[in-house]
């Protein structure tokens, strides 16, 4: 479920160009209606967490999948900004509430217990990547010879295997929450758990710092097709790189899955932070060729979402089961919300100065400073007084 529903939306920057070319819209257009998929999804996310807490999670995945479909059909039959938007923005953001990483997370966090947690979310996490492998390709071969409209049908068809794959996941409501969440403070109400997490400052400092994760990575998977076009690139080095990305992201998911069974999860995610940052910085400060910008995107996507495992883990931890995807949601809504900026405004500043240095100056800035006050907070957390060290992990249980 978790490799359709973020596989094809890796690749919407690939229909972009042909759109404005098509439509006779502006890149920030089409920007902004990929920035208002983010927004939905992080503003819907806790919401659709919370009613996966009263209702399970099933129902919740199924309408999911029904809403991707039906983002994906206006989309294909667009004619303006208005259905661009309403298609690709609000119903797919709306479905990736319910279908995409955080969902996925809570799902397989229900399924497993103990130190096979971290690695089994790096796992699903990883595996969730490979759908773009099967939707780049696709969608921009059919692109090439049919138009962008049926290479969005043709994606189209890869999101009907939503239904099946949402069917068998909801099949974890069968498993019970573990005996200990019911002692989880966390674990009376949604308002409780909610307050909770809102008083807990690791959480709000990882809150925090993952919107930046999101202003990185959206600027990349919606702006790379469009720099690389600007400068003159095979039209197929696009689909090539988000291939390597995906490709990349299953062996950084796994890596960072084993590491969080070992390491602090915080400390680990400040260090993804500041190390893709060094890696935008050094591929943007000069003229890309095809070797760069394959290295470029295999880095980033080793950097990708190995963050999935560690903030889903970190709040399991931190909060228990029952109210995971709510409580996971609300740190996802900041990362949308960077999403949000990141691919809007990638595009603004393309439309004022016609370049995208900006932008990726403000993301390289922003990105280390999130990192190293991750880094510096969870240390100080940890083990306060102490030389700064990575720090093993333990059950929450163990630490309290």
């Amino acid at each position: 479920m978790l490799s359709i529903s973020m596989g094809i939306r890796q690749v919407f920057g690939l229909f972009v160009q042909p759109m404005v070319k098509d439509l006779g819209l502006t890149l920030s257009d089409l920007t902004l209606a990929i920035s208002i998929q983010n927004l939905a999804w992080g503003i819907l996310q806790p919401f659709s967490g919370a009613l996966v807490g009263r209702f399970g999670f099933r129902p919740i995945l199924l309408a999911g999948a029904a809403l991707y479909v039906a983002g994906l059909g206006i989309l294909s039959a667009a004619n303006g900004t208005a259905s661009v938007m309403l298609g690709a923005g609000v119903l797919v953001g709306a479905s990736l509430a319910c279908t995409g990483s955080a969902i996925s997370q809570a799902v397989a966090s229900r399924a497993t217990s103990g130190p096979r947690r971290s690695i089994v979310l790096g796992l699903i996490v990883g595996v969730g990547s490979l759908g773009a492998l099967a939707a780049a390709p696709l969608g921009q071969s059919v692109t090439n010879v049919y138009g962008w409209r049926a290479g969005v049908l043709a994606v189209l068809a890869l999101a009907s295997l939503l239904f099946p794959a949402a069917w068998v996941a909801g099949r974890v409501d069968r498993i019970p929450l573990p005996d200990t969440a019911s002692r989880n403070r966390a674990d009376k109400s949604a308002l409780a758990a909610m307050r909770l997490a809102l008083h807990r400052p690791a959480f709000l400092v990882m809150t925090t710092a993952y919107f930046v994760c999101g202003m990185q990575l959206l600027f990349i998977a919606t702006h790379l097709p469009s720099y690389l076009a600007l400068c003159g690139m095979d039209p197929m080095l696009a689909p090539e790189a988000l291939s390597c990305v995906a490709l990349f992201n299953v062996a950084g998911s796994l890596f960072f899955g084993w590491a969080g069974s070992r390491w602090s999860k915080l400390v680990l995610l400040g260090s993804i932070y500041v190390v893709r940052s060094l890696v935008i910085a050094w591929y943007f400060a000069a003229f890309p060729t095809p070797a760069s910008t394959l290295i470029f995107a295999s880095a980033m996507g080793f950097l990708w979402l190995g963050v999935g495992p560690l903030v889903s883990g970190a709040v399991a931890e931190m909060f228990g089961l029952r109210w995971q995807a709510m409580i996971q949601g609300i740190a996802f809504m900041s990362h949308q919300l960077g999403s949000f900026a990141g691919a809007f405004g990638g595009g603004l500043v393309f439309d004022i100065w016609g370049r995208y240095d900006l932008a990726w100056h403000v993301g390289v800035g922003l990105g280390l400073t999130a990192g190293s006050v991750q880094i510096a907070t969870a240390l100080i957390r940890r083990n306060p007084g102490a030389p700064t060290k990575l720090i093993p992990a333990f059950p929450a249980h163990c630490r309290e």
